[in-house]
Parts: C-alpha cells; structure tokens; sequence
C-alpha cells in the first residue's frame, strides 16, 4: 500500500463545543511522512503541534494536545475522519485553539473528504503489526482494552453505563471501509447529570441539541425544563419515554457505542503509524484511549530500537579491514580505534571496535575496574565517521577530518574488555562544503551503550604529489 493525502484543501467553519469560539479549519495535503500535524495560525510564530499521544496533556471532555504553550482542543474527530479515510498525511491549520464540533459527529468531515478524493503517493505505508497481546485496564472504573495480533485493522467497543436507558451497546468494524457509513454518522453524547456539572463549570459553550445527544437518566420537573431551554436559547425542550433530551432521533440505535468507536480510532490515530490488530475495548473513555496508544508506541519504539541493531558476523569478509582503514584515515597505533568496517554506503556506515583488555588505556583508566574511557567511545564513533566520508574521496591520504561540534552525547553503559562495540553512523544532511553532520549509536549484542551527534569538516591538508606545482613528499 502506498501513502495518500487529500487531493486539495478543504475548509470547516463553525465554534469548538468547549471554547465556543468561531474557528476555521482548513484541511491541507502533506508530503510524504508527515504524518497528521496541527497549525495554530492564530498563534504567535503558527506553532506546529503533532498528532502525538505524547502530546497529550488533557482527556477531560476530549483530547487535548500542547507544544511549546500552544493547545489545540479536541482533536479525536477529525483525526477519526482522516484515519478512517485512510489518509496518511495532513496539515491541519487552524485560526482558533479547537476543532469546530459541527454536529458532533466525523460525517460533515467524512463527506467533504470524499467530495474532493485522495491521491496516493509514492512512498510505501509503513504498519506496525502488534507481535504480541498488548492490554490496558483500570479495575477501578471498570475498563480493559486489549490488541491482539491480526493482519487487518478491527475494533469492538463495549459499553455499559448502568443506565436504564442506555443499557448494554457494543459496536465493532471489521475493517475501515465500514467508517464512513457505520461510524462516522455517531454523534457525541453526555448524560444530564454530566451536562449540568458541565454548564457550572462553564465548560460546553459552544454545546447545543444539535451537535450532542443529551441522555436524560432521571426524573426532570418542568421548571428545569425551562431552565435548560433558556441555556440553550431554545423556546422549549422535551423529554420522551425513551430519555433523549428535546427528543432527538437517534441515527443508530446503538449511537453512543458507535461514538465511542469513532473516539477510539481518533485517539488511536495518535500512535503516529497505522497498525494491524484486533483492538476490543470494554468502557473505553479518552484517558483510557490515550494511555493505550502510548503502551503500543512504547511497543513500536522498542521495536524499531531492535530492528536498528546492526548484525555482525565475525565470519563475513569486511568491507575494509584494518590495513585498509589505516590506509584510508591518517590515525596510526594506538590511537586507531576502528579494527573493520562491515557496511558501507553513501549515507551511512557500521564499524566494529573489538575492546580487549591489553589496550593501553585499562592500565591507567580504572585498573582495578576496567572501562572503556567515554572519550575513547566518542572517537571511535569519529573515526567511523572519518572513513564514512573519506570513503568518496579519491585521494584521501590527503585529507583530514576535525569536530565542530558534538551534541548530545548519552552514555547507557559501560564498555569492558572482551566486549565488541559495533558503531553505525549515517549522514543526517547532505555534506555541502566539506561539513558533515552524522548521528551515531554504538551497541555492544542488542543494547545501546552511547548514541551521539557529531559535526565535522572534511578538509584538503596537501594537494596530491603528481599534481603540476606541488612538491613531493
């Protein structure tokens, strides 16, 4: 599958259920591996805020993401309307700090993206497949979330809020062509006794009957009819048996589950990639969304970690041994660090340094606990990163490279004799006047024991001896 982005821009107009505030949201396409980023065009600088559960710094009445004191309220809508679209990337701009409500619901969006269709990319769609069964719960309210390994995207919901008019619902899709028609219609929902906490707390100014369904689970008098009618600047509301305020049809008859299927995979979508798993939720909530997102992109992290380790096979040739490398940088014994190099390309590189412990630095650093001084670590990385662009050169004998700058240096262990420290290196921006930039980790087995980011610059120490005017050596 290849990635997709909107064809062209469309535009939302309408207030944010809890700011009340009039709010245009334009729906841009995005190059490739963007992913989904929100735009504060009314903010000082237009911050840009990613779709990231790590972001997430409010779940109260919907999710809310901050970077750097820019919020954007409510996202879990608009992000269901795209990932049930199956777009991958998307600029969200908006003139206001929250998603417009429209009616509750992701159809108003799921129409508009319909109307002016995708266009697919030429990068490949990256999943993340779940290998194993992840599980969140919360004993004390009754929640229990669980993705389990599939080679599809499927979710159930189940909820059951003890109410006589709600009773027990459950919905589910079996894959996300379903969204657009058994979804996205389902609008947000709250009980009344929610509403009026809700109203006192000066919460929901932005809320009307027509974009949220209002679930009446007790006896109301006629006087706190009326009361709620001038809240919501309606002549009158009603209450039929069936315990819907100003007595809303509902669009399913189990529309509240449904919505809370649609919130799931809005908060989902916050993982960052799309994944491949059967996802059952009992009582899910967006706290509980987002708590489960962090626990799969805490998976695909580690995941990802592992599958950067870089495999070496003592009994594989090198692609340059140590007499090459001596050859290739101008370090000699002791101080060349790199015994082989076992990938090498234009962008990237992985050396090996075999750490024994008759090396002249254990005698005098630690002897009576023998460490690999971090200084030493930090060169060998250098020096990878020497013959990485050396290695293009043709006359590099006759070239040096020095530090301009090193950041973010991390030392996660200790490296002791008879470890192998196996470095990879790659180019984090085409080299442009002889200056590099690189990022390094080393690894000794599978475990990362220092991870750095290095500038350096390439620079000519003499011309060759065969060319016209120069002396020879």
């Amino acid at each position: 599958m290849k990635q997709t982005t909107l064809k062209e821009p469309i535009e939302f107009r309408g207030v944010g259920l809890h700011t009340g505030a009039e709010n245009v949201m334009t729906v841009l396409p995005a190059p490739e591996n963007h992913g989904y980023k929100f735009q504060r065009m009314d903010a000082e600088g237009q911050p840009i805020i990613e779709a990231d559960c790590d972001l997430v710094v409010d779940t109260s009445r919907g999710t809310t993401l901050e970077k750097h004191g820019a919020r954007v309220y409510t996202v879990e809508h608009i992000l269901a309307a795209l990932a049930g679209s199956e777009i991958d990337n998307a600029l969200i701009q908006l003139t206001g700090p929250e998603i417009p409500i429209m009616d509750g619901s992701s159809e108003i969006f799921i129409r508009e993206i319909m109307r002016v269709g995708t266009v697919e990319q030429d990068a490949d769609r990256e999943y993340f497949a779940i290998p194993q069964n992840i599980r969140y719960t919360e004993e004390e309210r009754g929640v229990d979330m669980v993705a389990m390994q599939l080679d599809d995207y499927r979710l159930t919901v189940m909820v059951d809020y003890n109410s006589p008019v709600l009773g027990s619902q459950h919905a589910s899709i079996t894959s996300l062509k379903e969204f657009k028609d058994e979804v996205a219609p389902s609008r947000t929902f709250c009980f009344l006794h929610e509403l009026e906490q809700l109203l006192e707390a000066n919460l929901i100014k932005g809320g009307d009957l027509n974009n949220a369904i209002v679930i009446v689970d007790r006896v109301v008098e006629p006087g706190e009819l009326a009361h709620l009618a001038s809240l919501f600047n309606k002549p009158t509301v009603e209450v039929r048996k069936e315990g819907i305020l100003n007595n809303v049809d509902l669009r399913f008859q189990n529309e509240p589950a449904r919505h809370k299927l649609l919130d799931l995979i809005g908060d989902l979508a916050l993982i960052g990639m799309p994944i491949k798993a059967q996802i059952m939720a009992a009582r899910p909530g967006h706290a509980a969304n987002v708590a489960f997102a962090k626990k799969i992109k805490a998976m695909i992290k580690k995941r990802k970690a592992k599958a950067n380790v870089p495999h070496y096979d003592p009994n594989k040739k090198p692609v340059l041994d140590h007499v090459a490398i001596s050859n290739l940088l101008p370090h000699k014994f002791p101080f060349l660090l790199v015994d082989k190099v076992i990938e090498l390309s234009s962008n990237h590189v992985v050396a090996v340094k075999n750490v024994t412990a008759d090396q002249y630095f254990f005698p005098g650093h630690f002897p009576n606990n023998p460490i690999m001084p971090g200084v030493l670590m930090v060169e060998t990385m250098a020096q990878a990163g020497g013959v990485l662009v050396l290695s293009d050169v043709p006359d590099p004998e006759n070239y040096s490279t020095y530090f301009m700058k090193i950041d973010n240096v991390r030392f996660k262990d200790k490296v002791v004799p008879g470890d192998t420290l196996v470095l990879r290196l790659e180019l984090t921006a085409p080299i442009r006047r002889g200056v590099c930039m690189m990022k390094g980790i080393g690894y000794v087995g599978d475990k990362a024991v220092i991870e750095a980011e290095m500038m350096a610059q390439v620079i000519r120490d003499r011309a060759p001896a065969d060319e016209p005017g120069t002396p020879s050596a």
